[in-house]
């Protein structure tokens, strides 16, 4: 479960952020995670479809296995890299209240776009919608 976040982990003395060495180890290691998935995929989906006689009995259990690997693919690909993020976050900020520095803030990506156009209204530092 943690194939794309071991990357992180070896990363660590280059003195990366979490997020770049993710993004890093999901680049490097998507090819082979899609490779072994799509694979055992392509051997289980005759038993899901399940032709031929006999097939209401094996049908079930491939239906089982391309979804948990559906689910497993998820989780590897998406889940794990998020909580992986939340979880250095949260540590940086219980390190720093620990200490009893100042909160670290919560590093997010902007979502909206900044405005850079001047305008007659008063500055009040927010985004632009």
């Amino acid at each position: 479960m943690m194939i794309s976040t071991s990357h992180s982990t070896l990363s660590a003395p280059r003195a990366k952020s979490p997020t770049e060495a993710i993004f890093e180890g999901c680049i490097v290691r998507f090819r082979p995670i899609m490779m072994t998935t799509m694979a055992a995929l392509m051997g289980t989906l005759p038993i899901a479809i399940g032709l031929g006689a006999g097939a209401e009995a094996r049908r079930p259990l491939g239906v089982a296995v391309v979804g948990g690997l559906f689910f497993s693919q998820f989780l590897t690909l998406y889940i794990t890299p998020v909580f992986y993020t939340y979880m250095e976050a949260f540590l940086e900020r219980y390190n720093s209240w620990r200490e009893g520095r100042d909160k670290v803030p919560a590093t997010q990506p902007a979502t909206k776009r900044v405005a850079t156009t001047p305008s007659t209204e008063e500055a009040d530092g927010r985004l632009a919608s």
